[in-house]
């Protein structure tokens, strides 16, 4: 039985996980409903920000660069700070320039982090372990969400949504400079390439990530407007709505990665693209409350399978290549960040449902390259 519960890596990760969750979760959590009743953006200003919002993930192969001054490890916890001022300030900003300033620095915490720790589970646990860690630690996110959005559906009534962004800035600020001064030990038994590397052999994994990153923009940036703007939900709704989606989420993502490992990636992901050919045209026609909430948490259940992405690099790569690739990768992921949100939110101003049609075109494009997929 592997052992890989009681690695330093991974309890740092865990602990890294539940940070995250409150900084980003709460962030989530309030946005939309900030944005459009506090400071009144429409949908092409929300297009706008969300892409600037992904300018960061963009340019996350800027982490290769880092990795020569810093070790991973701390290049994490120091990202995870970065997201926590990011957070904080963002109540304080009720403006449209102001949400750009904020997102754009919560966005670089985030996204520097989602890129080292993946690159860590890759490097330091087994092919076989990795997928089952990417399921724990994502359980252990959505525990964390759970809490986070427990909490803002209880003080969303009695404080204002600028001290829900600043508690849940300090929280997370607290949680990163407690890991920045608690480092775990990693053996390096392949240290890293500290260069900029794409391969030709890596091709099919750099096409799925970037259709992957598209059809996240959909989901992420459209999914809750569309919640908000067309069918009212309260920040109260919102909150109870990602409790329930995280529940599940709690349960599905250690099952997830046991899948992984029985059947494959090409199997998990070909369900996975399948299921949202049927969401995201279902948004499209669907003109009811709970019907549109329901499909909500059948598109986040599917959003869950993505991490397959990642043990498919780890079953191709040389060890080395593991960080650079990874960086990469997430690069290649945002390049679509930049400008669905975007052209999205000029679509959503004539008809709403354009950018949930460009959600089913590139599901159906995704299932056909993965089936390509030999590991």
């Amino acid at each position: 039985m592997s052992d890989y519960k009681q690695k330093e890596i991974y309890k740092f990760l865990i602990l890294a996980a539940i940070i995250v969750a409150i900084g980003f979760q709460g962030w989530r959590t309030l946005f939309n409903n900030f944005a459009v009743e506090n400071v009144g953006v429409t949908g092409e200003q929300i297009g706008i920000i969300q892409s600037i919002r992904e300018i960061p993930g963009f340019l996350s192969f800027l982490v290769i660069y880092l990795l020569i001054i810093f070790k991973e490890q701390k290049l994490s916890a120091l990202s995870l700070l970065t997201l926590g001022f990011g957070v904080l300030i963002t109540g304080f900003l009720p403006s449209f320039d102001g949400l750009i300033l904020s997102t754009f620095i919560m966005s670089i915490g985030f996204h520097y982090f989602e890129t080292t720790s993946s690159s860590l589970i890759l490097q330091n646990f087994s092919k076989y372990d990795s997928a089952l860690v990417f399921g724990r630690i994502r359980a252990v996110m959505s525990l964390g969400n759970i809490a986070v959005g427990s909490v803002i559906f209880g003080l969303s009534y009695i404080l204002p949504i600028q001290y829900n962004f600043m508690l849940i800035g300090i929280v997370t600020i607290g949680g990163s400079i407690y890991l920045l001064f608690n480092q775990p030990k990693v053996d390096e038994t392949h240290p890293q390439h500290k260069k900029f590397i794409l391969r030709k052999k890596y091709w099919l994994f750099y096409v799925l990530n970037f259709l992957s990153g598209s059809r996240r923009q959909i989901f992420v940036v459209f999914a809750v407007f569309l919640l908000v703007k067309k069918f009212h939900f309260s920040i109260g709704e919102i909150a109870a709505l990602f409790i329930i989606n995280n529940l599940i989420a709690y349960f599905i993502n250690p099952i997830i990665a046991k899948s992984i490992n029985a059947y494959g990636e090409r199997k998990v992901l070909s369900l996975e693209y399948l299921a949202l050919i049927l969401i995201f045209y279902a948004y499209t026609s669907w003109d009811w409350k709970f019907g549109v909430a329901l499909l909500y948490i059948l598109d986040n259940i599917f959003f869950n399978f993505s991490f397959g992405l990642k043990t498919y690099l780890q079953k191709i790569a040389d060890p080395k290549d593991i960080a650079p690739s990874n960086a990469v990768a997430f690069a290649i992921n945002h390049i679509a960040a930049i400008f669905i949100p975007v052209i999205g939110g000029l679509l959503w101003m004539n008809h709403w449902e354009w950018p949930f049609y460009i959600g089913v075109g590139i599901s159906v494009l995704s299932f056909a390259f993965v089936q390509k997929i030999r590991t």
